[in-house]
């Protein structure tokens, strides 16, 4: 049997190394909101391959500004196609920033140059509803959590435990995707707060298994440390939750790969939830369990 608990502390050391990074990012950069919470438009066109090499980025940007619209960002979101931000527009002002566009390729009808693939819009007031109700979704998820695992284990340094792992997967996904914002301009809307609840379960539902396993063990080994216990838990559950997250990665991997644009940061967020939870559950979870009894008795 592999001592884990021995090693507890360069646990932490990994995760520290992770986690620190991305804490300091979210202080100095913080997050990119997008017009999710923060209210806006966003709109996404495609062009027709035969007028590509005249109308790009700067040819984009530079009609949108003559006919007032006020450009967050402009990125590209696959072959010919753009992907515009920008201060609310309404559907008026986007006909007519189109025509403007054909126009400046010699083209009299829009059809047959752009292609328009997206165009939303949202207030900042729904804006700002929607950040606050994403927070209390996360608050109201982990309160539960912290809850339900401390009824089933009675005691409540099961539940708190739980709490801190699933603490650690939330900072180093918001930490890499503050970093990612800042670099490369990544975005975190719904979809990502999604993504963040469906990684607190994944990771509280990894360790409670191991939590389960250790409470079994208690009761057929009375007089055995609590040491050793955990380290049977951690060896008994590790192979079964590896073997249990690789096949959830490699489908990740491939929508990543090949799922487009639109769901590219919701997958990356869950893929680093579920090797983040993964990690925590055996080499975070099951060591604060140790350093609690060590500290509190």
């Amino acid at each position: 049997m592999i001592d884990f608990m021995k090693y507890r502390f360069v646990y932490f050391a990994i995760s520290m190394v992770v986690i620190v990074p991305g804490v300091i990012a979210l202080f100095v950069w913080g997050l990119q909101p997008a017009i999710d919470f923060t209210g806006g438009t966003l709109l996404e066109v495609e062009i027709d391959q035969a007028y590509r090499e005249s109308v790009g980025l700067d040819s984009i940007e530079q009609v949108a500004i003559q006919n007032g619209i006020e450009v967050s960002s402009i990125q590209t979101s696959g072959e010919g196609s753009y992907l515009l931000r920008a201060k609310p527009f309404d559907q008026a002002l986007n006909t007519l920033f189109q025509e403007r566009l054909a126009s400046e390729s010699g083209v009299v009808t829009v059809s047959a140059i752009i292609t328009e693939k997206r165009f939303e819009t949202l207030g900042p007031t729904l804006g700002r509803e929607t950040l606050i109700r994403a927070l209390t979704a996360l608050g109201i998820a982990a309160l539960v959590i912290l809850l339900f695992v401390w009824k089933q284990f009675n005691d409540k340094k099961y539940g708190i435990c739980a709490i801190v792992a699933m603490l650690h997967d939330s900072l180093i996904t918001f930490g890499i995707f503050a970093i990612l914002g800042y670099f490369y301009g990544v975005e975190i809307d719904t979809l990502f707060m999604t993504a963040v609840l469906t990684i607190l379960s994944f990771s509280v539902h990894d360790t409670i298994v191991v939590y389960d396993r250790i409470r079994e063990s208690l009761r057929k080994l009375p007089g055995e440390s609590y040491e050793r216990i955990l380290n049977k838990a951690v060896n008994e559950t590790l192979v079964r939750s590896i073997n249990n997250s690789m096949t959830i990665i490699f489908m990740l991997l491939a929508l990543f790969l090949l799922g487009g644009e639109t769901i590219r940061w919701f997958v990356l967020a869950l893929l680093i939830g579920t090797i983040s939870g993964t990690y925590s559950s055996s080499f975070v979870a099951a060591p604060l369990l140790l350093v609690w009894d060590k500290v509190f008795g």
